[in-house]
């Protein structure tokens, strides 16, 4: 997977992975093939367990909402995570990693992930990251929207809290 200039690939994968956490180092490697990582080895258990944990520690950067602790937060995670920025060619053409070669899975995840969302919070706004605004549901993610004011995961969501809405304003007193 490449980073584009705005991380919005890797959020998007920390999103779908703490949403819906892979329970097998196999199923942990096909969603991160299906977004478009390469696997250089295998996945492990040891993959897993340290995929769970930069999760454990992107959630809090998630429901943090604090712009100022939200940035300690993603520092801490690219201090611990990343490396000095390296060029390489292994998938066929040159691009930036901000980690060491021949990294574990749950490393290059933890990198990616951390990178990711610093690019993904400067570039579009520190507000872009949150969980949906439906009170029952918990799913995460990053905010990509032209105007950057959405509020629910997905339309079923949307539509959800807009029918909950419209019923409680019909019920309302003097209407």
């Amino acid at each position: 997977m490449h980073l584009n200039p705005y991380g919005e690939d890797a959020v998007n994968l920390a999103a779908d992975l703490a949403n819906r956490r892979p329970a097998t180092p196999a199923e942990l490697a096909g969603r991160c093939r299906e977004a478009g990582l390469v696997l250089e080895r295998p996945v492990t258990r040891d993959d897993l367990v340290r995929v769970h944990a930069v999760l454990d520690a992107w959630e809090k950067v998630v429901d943090t909402e604090d712009e100022h602790e939200r940035a300690a937060l993603v520092n801490r995670m690219l201090a611990d995570s990343a490396a000095y920025p390296r060029m390489t060619d292994h998938a066929g053409a040159w691009h930036l990693h901000y980690r060491d070669d021949r990294q574990t899975l749950g490393a290059v995840l933890f990198s990616l992930i951390s990178v990711g969302t610093a690019l993904h919070l400067v570039g579009r706004g520190m507000h872009r990251l949150r969980r949906c605004a439906v009170g029952e549901c918990t799913a995460i993610f990053a905010d990509t929207s032209r105007t950057g004011r959405q509020r629910y995961c997905s339309p079923r969501c949307a539509n959800r809290d807009a029918v909950r809405r419209h019923r409680a304003s019909r019920m309302a007193p003097g209407t």
